[in-house]
C-alpha cells in the first residue's frame, strides 16, 4: 500500500520503540509481552493521535485551512495533541470539550490535558454531556466560513479514513520492526474508543496480509457496538486506500468486559495495571485508554486466554498527562 500519495506532514517521532516487557511477562508467568511505544510520538507528551494528525493536518493544509475545529471529552488526549500542532503551524484552534464523566473534581476540570490545552492556546468551549458534537462543530464551522475563515473539522479522536491512515502506516511500521528482528507475534492488543486506531491497524495488517490479529479492549462501548463501529471505519479506510472489500468482518474483534462504570471512570483493574507498569517497567499508562486496555490484557493472561509460548504486542496509545487529572484516584 502506497500511502505516500496522500497529503501528509511529518512531525511525529517515528518509528516508535518496540520494547519487551520482561518484568511484567515474568510476573504473569508468560506469554512474552512487548509494548509498542506510541506514547513516544513526540507531540505534546505524545500519543496515538499524533500519527493521525500528520495526515489530517496534511489535508487541512492542502485545503488552505486557517482554523482547526475538533472535539473530545474534558480530558481528551486527542484535543491536546490537535491544539499543539495547530499552535506549531500557526492555525487557530477551536475545541469543544464535552463534560462526559460528570466529575466536579477541580483536578479533572482544570489539570492534566485541560491545563495543556490552555497552555497551547486553545479556544475552549465547554458543553454538557449528550451534546451533538458533530452538529456543534458544523455550526461553528459555518459561522467561521460566514466571517471569511477557512475551517477544517477533525472528528473526535481524529477517527475518519484520513486519520486512520496513521495506523495503516503504524501497522506497516510494526511489521517492518518484526521482520528486522525475526520476531513473530501472535496477537496485537490495544485500547479502542473512537475506532480510528483499531480500524487503521486492521486495514493495514489485513491489507498487507500479515496474519496478525488485533484485539481491541473497549473503553466506552460494549463489544457489539464497538466492533460494528470499527468494522465500518475499517471498510471505509480500505476503500480510501483503493483496496475495497479487503476487510473481513471476523478480523474485527473487541472485548467490552473492562469498560467498568463508563468512559473515563476508574476501575480497580485500571488502577492495578497503571501501578504494575509503573513499578515493574517504569512506563506510565493513562487512566482512560491504555490503563483499561492493559487491565484487559493482564486479566486475559491470568485467565489463560493466551498460550504461555505466545508473543503479544500491546500498543500504548499514550495519554499519561491525564494522570494529573486523576490524582485522587491514585492517592486515596
Amino acid at each position: 500500500m502506497q500511502i505516500s500519495r496522500f497529503p501528509r506532514l511529518h512531525f511525529a517521532h517515528l518509528p516508535t520503540p518496540l520494547e519487551p516487557l520482561e518484568n511484567l511477562s515474568k510476573l504473569l508467568g508468560g506469554p512474552k509481552l512487548f509494548i509498542k511505544r506510541d506514547d513516544c510520538t513526540g507531540l505534546a507528551t505524545g500519543g496515538n493521535k499524533t500519527r493521525k494528525l500528520e495526515f489530517l493536518l496534511g489535508e487541512a493544509q492542502q485545503k488552505n485551512a486557517d482554523t482547526i475545529i475538533t472535539q473530545g471529552a474534558t480530558q481528551s488526549n486527542h484535543v491536546r495533541q490537535t491544539v499543539a500542532i495547530s499552535a506549531k503551524l500557526g492555525l487557530r484552534c477551536e475545541v469543544l470539550l464535552e463534560h462526559r464523566t460528570g466529575s466536579d473534581d477541580p483536578d479533572y476540570l482544570e489539570n492534566g490535558n485541560v491545563l495543556l490545552d490552555r497552555l497551547f492556546g486553545a479556544n475552549i468551549h465547554s458543553v454538557p454531556a449528550g451534546t451533538d458534537m458533530d452538529a456543534a462543530m458544523q455550526e461553528m464551522a459555518d459561522d467561521i466560513s460566514k466571517n471569511g475563515g477557512k475551517p477544517y473539522i477533525i472528528p473526535g479522536g481524529g477517527s475518519n479514513p484520513t486519520g486512520a491512515l496513521g495506523y495503516v502506516n503504524c501497522a506497516m511500521e510494526l511489521v517492518g520492526q518484526l521482520n528486522d528482528r525475526s520476531l513473530k507475534i501472535d496477537h496485537l492488543v490495544t485500547a479502542t474508543g473512537s475506532a480510528g486506531t483499531q480500524s487503521g491497524l486492521v486495514a493495514g495488517l489485513e491489507g498487507t496480509r500479515s496474519g496478525i490479529p488485533v484485539l481491541g479492549i473497549c473503553v466506552s462501548a460494549d463489544k457489539e457496538t464497538q466492533e460494528e463501529k470499527v468494522f465500518a471505519l475499517a471498510e471505509k479506510t480500505a476503500e480510501f486506500l483503493g483496496i475495497p472489500g479487503s476487510i473481513k468482518r471476523e478480523a474485527v474483534v473487541a472485548n467490552g468486559d473492562y469498560v467498568g462504570p463508563g468512559y473515563g471512570l476508574p476501575t480497580d483493574g485500571m488502577i492495578e495495571a497503571i501501578e504494575l507498569l509503573a513499578r515493574e517497567e517504569g512506563i506510565l499508562l493513562d487512566p482512560v485508554y491504555s490503563g483499561k486496555g492493559m487491565a484487559g490484557l493482564i486479566d486475559l493472561v491470568r485467565k489463560g486466554e493466551f498460550r504461555k509460548d505466545e508473543n503479544i504486542v500491546f500498543l500504548h496509545t499514550g495519554g499519561s498527562a491525564g494522570l494529573f487529572a486523576y490524582r485522587k484516584t491514585f492517592t486515596a
